[in-house]
């Protein structure tokens, strides 16, 4: 016997939740299949586990670094294991919340692996569910690199390096997108010896040239070692082969070459919405894709904002400097140390870059504490069109990392 629904979601991501909840508070019924954990990559596997170690590395810094601050802790230590836990905790936590609001939305979680029979019908556990509309929205998962298959031992994807109980003492990183890039500070900061592999001519290649060339000098600062125009010729008895002549021997490695759509019959008349259409692999672009669908609220797809997060944070949205002509725009740039909040929290590494062009932000680059939140009023500048001239009438408070932005602007 079949079960009728308005929609059916295969996939319970920020794409394919968010799809639900903004069907079900329009009065229609909704069917959600999950064949592995509710949540999709971002709660299990992705942006919440990756962020909770990454605070206790930044605790972990800032405690070995305190006394130049008036603060004396002796014996400092770490227990990699129960900071796995914790995470696990955090991502139980959340995952439980987000199955009660489903419930409570009246969304049918369907705990089984769903196939796509037509345009409006559903297959799982044996049983049929028609539905007047499917929407997949089934994630990413790691994408392998030739010769470097992960094995979840000398070689990890981004899912097996958050099940490591312990800090290796070496690791190379292949990659410097934001899955190198965050994972490179948290090994780093506990204390592990970490290099980086990247085939392009920066590391952080996707961000603007000033900000990438920032990340290097950071990285040398904490003796990070990276390789750029640099490519792994092969692995052969955990010995890693780099084609500018480098041999390697990590105890192990982390292959972040970023991650593919998760694969998925294509039927006409089905929609593809969040990792899975193939566009930006990011959970607020996936979000925004379904409350569009849904809902009808469109949104800019030419701004969306990156954040890479550790210690300084790290985010940008719009044009980049390499992009643009010269004679084109004008730049704009304040270092974080020129503002006194930043030396309150002894956190003084960074800057913040604005790119203009007839009286208008056009895009904008930060490296600091507090970018990920920085980067959202210089977005709402933008999207709305809000002219550089009017931005300088607004009043921001002191002392704070976004009178930056103020200090930014008015050299405009």
């Amino acid at each position: 016997m079949s079960q009728t629904y308005d929609i059916g979601i295969i996939g319970s991501g920020p794409a394919g939740y968010t799809a639900a909840f903004q069907a079900s508070a329009k009065g229609l019924s909704v069917v959600m299949f999950e064949k592995d954990k509710v949540g999709g990559v971002c709660l299990n596997k992705g942006c919440i586990p990756t962020k909770a170690i990454l605070h206790s590395a930044e605790i972990y810094e800032e405690l070995n670094s305190c006394e130049s601050i008036g603060i004396c802790a002796e014996n400092i230590s770490f227990d990699f294991a129960k900071i796995i836990e914790h995470k696990n905790q955090i991502v139980e936590k959340l995952r439980k919340s987000l199955e009660l609001s489903l419930k409570n939305a009246k969304v049918n979680v369907v705990k089984a692996e769903a196939k796509i029979i037509s345009a409006s019908e559903i297959e799982a556990d044996g049983e049929i569910y028609n539905c007047k509309e499917v929407i997949v929205a089934v994630g990413a998962e790691p994408r392998d690199f030739a010769g470097m298959k992960a094995d979840g031992e000398f070689v990890l994807n981004s899912d097996d390096v958050l099940n490591l109980t312990k800090v290796p003492k070496s690791i190379l990183i292949v990659g410097s997108g934001a899955i190198g890039i965050e994972w490179s500070r948290i090994f780093s900061a506990f204390g592990a010896e970490v290099s980086v592999v990247e085939l392009a001519e920066n590391l952080l290649p996707l961000a603007d040239i000033e900000v990438s060339k920032r990340v290097e000098r950071i990285f040398k600062s904490r003796k990070i070692k990276f390789f750029k125009n640099t490519a792994v010729e092969k692995i052969e008895d955990k010995k890693v082969y780099l084609n500018n002549g480098e041999i390697l021997t990590p105890e192990c490695v982390l292959v972040a070459i970023g991650r593919k759509a998760c694969e998925i019959s294509k039927v006409e008349g089905v929609t593809f919405i969040g990792d899975a259409c193939g566009a930006i692999q990011l959970a607020h672009y996936a979000s925004k894709q379904a409350i569009e669908y849904v809902s009808g609220i469109p949104f800019d797809k030419s701004l969306v904002p990156s954040v890479i997060y550790g210690n300084p944070e790290i985010a940008w949205v719009g044009k980049r400097e390499q992009d643009l002509d010269d004679g084109t725009y004008k730049k704009s740039t304040v270092l974080i140390s020129a503002l006194g909040k930043s030396h309150c929290d002894n956190s003084t590494e960074g800057f913040i870059k604005i790119l203009s062009c007839d009286d208008k932000i056009i895009g904008a680059h930060i490296v600091s504490k507090e970018a990920s939140a920085m980067i959202q009023e210089l977005l709402i500048a933008i999207q709305n069109n809000i002219s550089i001239s009017k931005l300088k009438e607004i009043c921001f408070a002191h002392p704070t990392y976004s009178e930056g932005i103020y200090e930014c602007l008015m050299k405009l």
